[in-house]
């Protein structure tokens, strides 16, 4: 069964508060320390999530939401691995590696607020957006590189997985920088 929206905004909200807290705990040099070339730092981690959700999930639940833009009507559905991220709510616990290019690798933040500043639009852009989902298309769909075609709903709910996902990478990178 799906989590509600509203359930997901809140579990969100509980996963930024955590972000917040915990980048609390670093200075810029720390954000900034990466271990390798095909590694992001902590910063990057943090700006990744702002980005992805801001111009990557949040767009095309947007999309979605209007029926424009990418968005197919469709009664084409997830894929395999996207059927069973949804039924479980949350990705698998494995980390995901993505070959390290201009346009994925994340810049690295400019400042603490930049990052204080795009987690906290992020959770108002999603309190704003979650009313609308009521109303969606459940034929309105764009799809997703590894989950096949996903609703406004479920593009809303992939954030709030995406987050609680990067928290593997948090502690990881935390550990890598003897910082747990």
């Amino acid at each position: 069964m799906l989590k509600s929206t509203a359930n997901a905004l809140q579990d969100l909200e509980t996963s930024v508060e955590r972000y917040l807290i915990e980048l609390e705990n670093f200075d810029m040099e720390q954000l900034l320390i990466k271990t390798n070339e095909e590694e992001w730092s902590i910063g990057q981690m943090y700006i990744h999530l702002i980005q992805t959700a801001q111009f990557m999930h949040l767009q095309h639940v947007d999309s979605c939401l209007a029926g424009n833009g990418p968005a197919l009507a469709t009664a084409e559905d997830k894929t395999e691995i996207g059927r069973k991220v949804y039924e479980l709510g949350s990705f698998p616990p494995v980390r995901v590696r993505v070959p390290a290019s201009p346009q994925y690798t994340p810049q690295q933040p400019e400042s603490k607020e930049q990052i204080i500043e795009g987690l906290r639009s992020v959770v108002e852009r999603m309190k704003r957006t979650e009313p609308a989902l009521a109303g969606a298309s459940e034929q309105s769909k764009i799809p997703h590189p590894r989950f096949g075609p996903l609703t406004a709903a479920e593009w809303f709910l992939l954030v709030e997985m995406h987050y609680r996902h990067h928290f593997m990478q948090l502690e990881r990178l935390k550990g890598e920088l003897s910082l747990v």
